[in-house]
């Protein structure tokens, strides 16, 4: 390889190459070498590797020899010196592309990795963990304490007379959803701050698998036409290539690209739902739209929705009308719709486990949630979110929306979920919640809202 193509070959590349002959003079360098240093390319050309370091002159003989007479990648390290003075401690990983002859002096591609550089982001990034793990320690503390004052405060409710029944419980429910509120606005925060935080290097890697795919298959492209024009290969070289598979590596890495890049995008619609999740804490009325919401709260509960040891996997079957945008309070809204799916995810849970205790495999591998949208007219629509489970019986259906009623056990459900549903679904949007519901049959939460809500 001679300086020129060196050049053509390492220009395209980010890392920082160099060319050298065994003697340890610099041929060629490409660009990112030169900006590490803080030199222009010309001023390097004809240089001594010696020159650069701040190594003894015979620990850097040492590692090119070591280069020159190794038919692998060598691995070292080598301090560079920048024009101002100061040092880069990097990891050089060096490789003979022209061995030494009586006619020629060898040849030797070096590339070098900034572990200064490496180093600086790594601690940054422990910093950043280690905030995020103390806030999270801290919240925990404070929902704790909380909970804590919410059992107290329950247990001094009861002790009051039944002429203060009623107004103590209306007091209760409103620290309750005051709590919960700022628990569901904290939460928003975090996402919207963690998935700010993933976007931004899943869209640098996703923007850039593209030019990494046609930079890989132009050098391939070169590979296979230098074996086209030279059929005979020299023994090192046909050694290295039945060593690395060539053939099986062009196919496969076709399929790796793909494969990255599908991961990519799954990231970034998981990163999207959070951000769709994120406006729980947001207090105005926006034109939104509907279904990104029920999307968004599918995305959050999908671990719940997967099969699992004890559980099968728990069908959702969509059927979305065409619906205008609705001009609501999104994260409220959002809020609804994580309840209502929560508890028909809970509803066919419980079918499981009581199939599984009574013998009765009714439903037990076929559970199911299907949620529909209609347009009523140009002022209405609907939601339909219903489930396959064991429904709901008359004396639990006349209380399903009372403040603080659960058929759940202790310390698993608080009875506000769907009482806090209705009074946004009622009294914050104009609309009408209702449940429909057979004993064996299942139940049925319909959502009608007006398309523009007016608080």
């Amino acid at each position: 390889m001679t300086p020129e193509q060196f050049l053509e070959f390492a220009r395209v590349l980010p890392e920082p190459l160099l060319l050298v002959s065994g003697e340890g003079q610099l041929l060629a360098t490409n660009q990112p070498l030169a900006d590490m240093l803080g030199l222009r390319r010309q001023e390097l050309r004809g240089k001594m590797l010696f020159e650069l370091v701040t190594q003894s002159t015979d620990d850097v003989v040492k590692y090119l020899q070591a280069c020159s007479s190794s038919r692998a990648m060598v691995i070292g390290s080598l301090t560079l010196q920048k024009n101002d003075g100061q040092t880069l401690i990097c990891r050089s990983q060096g490789a003979v592309i022209q061995p030494w002859s009586p006619e020629s002096s060898a040849l030797i591609l070096l590339r070098l990795e900034n572990r200064t550089l490496a180093s600086s982001n790594f601690v940054l990034l422990n910093q950043k963990i280690d905030e995020l793990a103390k806030e999270i320690q801290r919240r925990k503390q404070a929902e704790k304490e909380l909970w804590k004052a919410n059992q107290e405060l329950e247990i001094r409710v009861e002790e009051r007379t039944t002429a203060l029944q009623e107004t103590l419980n209306e007091l209760q429910l409103t620290q309750t959803q005051l709590i919960q509120a700022e628990k569901m606005s904290s939460l928003g925060q975090m996402v919207a701050g963690i998935a700010h935080e993933i976007n931004n290097p899943v869209s640098f890697i996703h923007g850039n698998l593209h030019h990494a795919h046609k930079y890989t298959y132009d050098l391939l492209k070169l590979v296979q036409i230098y074996q086209q024009v030279c059929p005979n290969t020299p023994p090192e070289i046909q050694e290295e290539l039945e060593e690395i598979d060539l053939d099986f590596l062009i196919q496969d890495i076709t399929k790796l690209f793909r494969s990255m890049t599908v991961g990519t995008e799954r990231i970034q619609e998981i990163v999207k739902s959070l951000r769709n999740f994120s406006r729980l804490d947001e207090a105005e009325l926006k034109n939104v739209n509907i279904h990104e919401g029920i999307d968004s709260a599918l995305m959050i509960l999908e671990h719940r929705l997967q099969a699992r040891h004890e559980y099968p996997e728990i069908k959702v079957i969509k059927k979305y009308s065409q619906l205008p945008n609705v001009t609501c309070y999104p994260g409220q809204l959002n809020q609804v719709f994580m309840n209502i799916l929560a508890n028909a995810i809970d509803a066919l849970e419980t079918l499981v486990v009581n199939s599984q205790t009574t013998d009765n495999p009714k439903l037990t591998n076929n559970p199911q949630i299907q949620i529909t949208t209609e347009v009523i007219d140009d002022k209405w629509i609907t939601v339909s979110i219903a489930d396959n489970g064991l429904g709901i019986n008359e004396q639990v259906h006349s209380k399903v929306f009372d403040p603080f009623f659960t058929t759940k056990p202790v310390g698993k459900g608080t009875g506000l979920g769907l009482s806090v549903s209705y009074q946004i679904i009622v009294e914050k949007h104009g609309g009408q919640l209702s449940c429909i519901s057979v004993p064996g049959e299942g139940a049925e939460f319909v959502i009608k809202i007006p398309v523009n809500s007016v608080s």
